[in-house]
C-alpha cells in the first residue's frame, strides 16, 4: 500500500486496524490529550482531568499501557503516567483534521486548511 503519507507494510495492516481500534474510545482519547497538554498525571489528577471516574480511567491506563501508548514511572507511593511518544496525540489530530472534513459544509474549507502556509 502507498499513498501520498507514506508507505504502510503490509503486514502491518492488521496492527494498525488494533491501534486505531484502541484509539477511538473518547475516554482514551481525552487521557492521551490530558498527558500531552499536563505532563505525567497519576490516576486520580488524570480521572479529574477527563472528568471520568478513577476505576474507569485506571483500566482505560493498563490498555494504554500494554500497547505501549503510555509509560509509567513511580514517585514515592504515587504511580505517574505519561505519553510514550508523540505519535499517538499525531493520530488524533489527523483524525480531528479528518473530522473537520465530514462537517464542513458544501465547499467550506475546513478550519486545519486555513491554518497552512
Amino acid at each position: 500500500m502507498h499513498g501520498k503519507g507514506g508507505a504502510v507494510d503490509p503486514e502491518h495492516v492488521e496492527l494498525v486496524a488494533e491501534i486505531l481500534a484502541l484509539l477511538s474510545d473518547p475516554t482514551r482519547i481525552r487521557i492521551i490529550l490530558a498527558l500531552d497538554a499536563q505532563g505525567e498525571l497519576a490516576v486520580g489528577d488524570l480521572a479529574g482531568a477527563v472528568d471520568r471516574p478513577r476505576a474507569g480511567v485506571s483500566q482505560h491506563l493498563a490498555r494504554l499501557r500494554m500497547a505501549r501508548v503510555v509509560t509509567t514511572r513511580q514517585q514515592g507511593t504515587k504511580v505517574l503516567y505519561q505519553l510514550a511518544d508523540e505519535h499517538a496525540v499525531a493520530i488524533i489530530v489527523e483524525a480531528a483534521r479528518q473530522a473537520e472534513h465530514s462537517v464542513a459544509l458544501g465547499t467550506q474549507v475546513p478550519r486545519h486548511h486555513n491554518a497552512r502556509p
